[in-house]
């Protein structure tokens, strides 16, 4: 339900809530208060081994009226509540802070309608996001549903009408694991290092849960690559049930990245089914050279979307967005962006999106994509939540690192005709003008070309800006930068 956004003053009162909050999610406790002065704690619920539902709804939201009025929410809580089979908790959160109870009871001016009458579930009247605050959940549109497990791991999460059906409630609580029950027993919960990495020394991270009952001490994590061992780990405080903590394992010197294999263990483990977590990290795409271009397609919702370029010391050197938005769903092309990098170095491309469901596809087949000098694609996706990225390496400055020196585009700025020089070495080039989009709007052929060359190429009809000179031979590309006057 994506334009059920919430509007500036109420975000305003959320705080750091920016998204909706991610399957696997380790959750933090908060207790919440009813309508009724019942208090309700969350660990309370999931320590007796009882799977919590929270909707979380606005009076004033006619799609979470709709799903309100399905009654699967309160149909649920009859069956498996404390009235029924007692193996979960729901809660219906009325989320928006600016609202009241006459809105909860369908006399206010901000509402569907009546959101008391007829229900036996526990209702949240959230008269302050501080209630939610470090929680682990974030609301960024209503109405949001979340399911958590009794091993404080959020198993389902996302808009309350698709989750929520009464099908969909009664097979959660047979997906949830079963609560802890020996006295030792640690989980390889997730994986927290990269999984796209560029090149040199990688740091894996691993996240272990404690499934036992007695507190957790001490682990050890072992990382293997094709059977070698590569990184190991080691854990120790004193963790409790269900506790979590991310362990920093011994950097892989001149990793290329592929398969690895995590093992976590402690003495006494009762169960090793939980112990294994099989991870691909992605090695970095390579350019052809430094030259590469942004493009972006997006949404309806093209001001959700902006891009940030990074290099490998995290600065930013190129970024886009945001855009317009549509009146109707459908997609905008937009211009894309040139960006001249340092050869041979790293750099991160990530995309955002505002509102949490990225740029695909409810809403338009948005997409992006960053490409080289030859048109392969290093980076792409459209898919996601709020952030996706992805790493690649630049090429060579040049076709031949001995000969970019001497490549010449004069004069500059030009006006009826650019001259290119630049020296060959016994083989066959392409050179190439082209606008900041990649098309090619003149060009020259060379056969067996060795030695000095000058190449020019006529631009009195070429409409003023800025363009590129591209040079291609043997795959490889060297480029230049140009202005037409």
């Amino acid at each position: 339900m994506k334009k059920l956004i919430l509007s500036a003053a109420i975000l305003a009162g959320f705080g750091s809530f920016q998204a909706q909050t991610p399957v696997g999610t380790v959750v933090n406790n908060f207790t919440l208060t009813d309508i009724n002065g019942t208090s309700h704690d969350l660990f309370s619920y999931l320590d007796a081994g009882k799977m919590v539902v929270i909707d979380v709804s606005a009076t004033w939201c006619g799609p979470c009226w709709n799903y309100h009025n399905t009654g699967a929410l309160n149909d649920f809580y009859l069956a498996h509540g404390p009235a029924g089979a007692n193996d979960a908790m729901v809660f219906f959160v009325e989320g928006d802070p600016s609202t009241n109870s006459a809105d909860l009871n369908g006399t206010g001016a901000n509402t569907q309608g009546n959101w008391v009458a007829g229900e036996a579930m526990p209702i949240i009247d959230l008269a302050t996001a501080a209630s939610f605050e470090n929680s682990g959940l974030d609301i960024a549109y209503f109405p949001v549903m979340y399911v958590i497990c009794p091993n404080r791991i959020v198993l389902q999460s996302g808009v309350a009408g698709s989750l929520g059906t009464l099908a969909n409630l009664n097979s959660y609580v047979g997906d949830c694991p079963a609560p802890a029950s020996q006295a030792v027993d640690v989980s390889a919960l997730s994986y927290k290092g990269e999984l796209i990495h560029c090149e040199g020394s990688y740091t894996p991270k691993v996240q272990i849960q404690n499934y036992g009952t007695s507190p957790l001490t001490s682990a050890t994590i072992t990382i293997t690559q094709g059977g070698n061992t590569v990184s190991t780990g080691t854990y120790s405080g004193s963790l409790a049930t269900y506790g979590v903590a991310t362990v920093n394992c011994t950097a892989i010197a001149n990793f290329t990245g592929g398969a690895l294999s995590v093992a976590v263990t402690t003495t006494g483990d009762a169960s090793a089914t939980n112990n294994n977590l099989a991870v691909t990290v992605a090695g970095a795409a390579n350019a052809v050279s430094q030259m590469v271009y942004v493009n972006i397609t997006t949404d309806r919702y093209g001001s959700e979307t902006t891009w940030k370029l990074k290099n490998s010391a995290g600065t930013v050197v190129s970024q886009g967005g945001p855009w317009t938005d549509l009146t109707a769903n459908g997609v905008t092309v937009q211009t894309p962006v040139a960006a001249t990098l340092n050869p041979s170095q790293c750099y991160t491309f990530e995309i955002y999106d505002s509102f949490g469901d990225g740029i695909c596809c409810s809403y338009g087949n948005g997409a992006y994509s960053v490409t080289d000098a030859n048109g392969t694609v290093l980076v792409s996706g459209g898919e996601f939540i709020d952030l996706d990225k992805g790493v690649f390496k630049t090429g060579v400055a040049s076709i031949d690192e001995l000969n970019t020196i001497a490549l010449n585009v004069y004069p500059n700025p030009a006006t009826d005709a650019v001259n290119v020089s630049f020296e060959a070495a016994n083989t066959d080039y392409s050179i190439s003008l082209m606008d900041l989009q990649g098309r090619v709007i003149t060009s020259q052929e060379l056969t067996n070309a060795t030695g000095t060359q000058l190449i020019t190429l006529t631009t009195s009809t070429v409409a003023k800006g800025s363009y590129i000179v591209s040079i291609k031979s043997n795959g490889m590309v060297t480029t230049a930068n140009v202005v037409i006057k």
